[in-house]
């Protein structure tokens, strides 16, 4: 009985509810102009064609523009309400402004530091690198070392012994944030550290961790002397900004040493807590020069969220040369993607990729939810000869989200792509190998949410020692997958045909 009034009483539930509550009124409201059906009728058809030539003449992506326009078409009445609340630009003037000050600023510190304009030796490479150090506000890099780490129990080692060696600052910035054995044996060296004088810091997405931490939390977290602000707090209003949530996890220690990937602080991503059968998940360390920039995009946020407007070169860390790498092969450059410029540039980051290769490209992703870009270049390069391979789960997360990966299957097994699904559970890792030259490991799911909507951030690797770890890792994984056949939407009936093309249709708007 404890556990339900708890439930019943938890800050999510109670924020659901009022928002189910806010769209009955809407309805009712709808419902309640049947005396006044013609003229309101008449009404929302103009205003429904209004909205429509909006969408279409908006540099919006055509997917999502289909997805509106459909229900304007079916419901105009409903529509165009649900429309004129969420279907608008989700930032406001304001916010678009802040973090436009906050990525000039983060791309002008980072050229004028460690060396910025690296050049590649491979014309290629450098195509992609210039597009992210234009677009993503970072440099490319030379003297950094980067490590593979193939799960949430090698990642979770790896942070807690670099931790233990912080002198100067920890910036943690993370979706999500769960207590449990993950996040206390983390908190532990949290807390000592700050106890120590170290500048200990922590963003967390409020959205994110609505379901493990207090609503209070960074209150308890001050205690220790540690600073903590929430992205994006929720409230308990009908509003586009529910969709912009920070998707990044980022961890950087005194400048010198950070990570990046797909893991967040949760016990099923060390796998002490079972969800959804085994949970497997990737993350990249890096230690030297290119850590800088993950140093920049997490206080480039700091700054979004708290206005505090800080000197960034007073956590520059010196002495970073070649010789403080415990290797030095290859390049590494991070990058990020916000909603506030319209550059995807996740989405362009794998475009790119798949554009480049040559023999093969292997990607793990937990959900597969293109648009017709993505699903094209995948298409034409398997067609082309090169050998496409994409890791779905096995086991969902959210079995709607699955049946809609699902449905993005038959094109994409016509043109040649062979699909995989991860049998022993779900695969969280958001990974590209192109060539095994070139990869990319990060927070960027292939979803219209991560593509367009979210803040995400990655790395992009070309010829490290570490990306023969990933493609490793990556064949390993596919011993225990299942492959899909190619005749798998033949087998299927025709209203299952049916749910795939409706569920496609609104797949950019879940």
């Amino acid at each position: 009985m404890k556990k339900i009034l708890r439930f019943l009483t938890h800050r999510l539930v109670i924020l659901s509810l009022l928002l189910i509550f806010q769209f009955l009124l809407l309805v009712l409201f709808i419902v309640d102009l049947n005396d006044y059906y013609v003229q309101y009728s008449t009404l929302s058809i103009i205003v429904a064609t209004l909205c429509a030539l909006h969408i279409i003449n908006n540099d919006s992506n055509p997917a999502y523009k289909t997805a509106w326009i459909l229900p304007l078409i079916v419901f105009p009445m409903l529509g165009v309400l649900i429309y004129l609340i969420f279907g608008k630009d989700n930032l406001s003037k304001r916010q678009i402004n802040k973090m436009t000050i906050v990525n000039e600023k983060q791309e002008e510190l980072c050229k004028s530091n460690y060396n910025p304009h690296t050049v590649m030796d491979d014309a290629v490479g450098n195509k992609q690198s210039l597009y992210m150090e234009k677009y993503a506000y970072s440099p490319l890099y030379k003297n950094t070392y980067a490590e593979y780490l193939s799960s949430g129990e090698k990642k979770l080692s790896a942070l807690l012994c670099e931790l233990e060696k912080a002198e100067k600052y920890i910036f943690m910035e993370y979706f999500i944030i769960h207590d449990g054995d993950m996040w206390e044996r983390t908190l532990d060296v949290l807390k000592r550290k700050a106890s120590e004088g170290l500048d200990v810091r922590i963003i967390y997405d409020d959205f994110g961790c609505a379901m493990g931490l207090p609503k209070k939390y960074p209150d308890e977290l001050k205690k220790y002397g540690i600073k903590c602000c929430i992205f994006n707090k929720l409230k308990p209003v009908l509003s586009p900004k529910l969709n912009n949530r920070d998707h990044r996890k980022i961890c950087v220690i005194d400048g010198k040493v950070a990570f990046t990937g797909g893991i967040n602080f949760g016990d099923e991503y060390i796998n002490k807590k079972e969800r959804f059968g085994y949970w497997k998940d990737t993350a990249v360390m890096i230690k030297g020069e290119a850590s800088f920039s993950l140093t920049a995009m997490f206080l480039g946020m700091w700054r979004y969220i708290t206005n505090e407007d800080e000197p960034l070169e007073k956590f520059h860390s010196e002495g970073l040369t070649e010789s403080s790498c415990d290797k030095n092969d290859g390049y590494v450059q991070p990058y990020c993607d916000n909603p506030t410029d319209r550059e995807a540039v996740g989405q362009n980051v794998y475009l790119n990729m798949i554009n480049s290769a040559k023999k093969y490209i292997l990607i793990t992703t937990p959900y597969l939810i293109i648009d017709n870009v993505i699903r094209t270049a995948l298409c034409n390069a398997a067609k082309s000869g090169v050998t496409v391979v994409i890791i779905t789960p096995g086991v969902p997360d959210k079995k709607l989200v699955f049946q809609v990966t699902r449905s993005n299957y038959s094109e994409l097994l016509r043109a040649g792509v062979r699909i995989f699904e991860f049998s022993p559970g779900f695969i969280h890792a958001k990974m590209f190998d192109v060539d095994g030259k070139y990869a990319t490991v990060g927070t960027v799911n292939l979803d219209y949410r991560s593509l367009y909507l979210h803040f995400e951030c990655g790395l992009w690797l070309a010829h490290c020692e570490c990306i023969k770890d990933i493609e490793n890792d990556i064949v390993k994984t596919l011993d225990v997958c299942e492959e899909i056949p190619r005749d798998f939407v033949i087998r299927k009936t025709g209203i299952k045909k049916l749910f795939y093309a409706v569920v496609r249709a609104f797949a950019p708007l879940m």
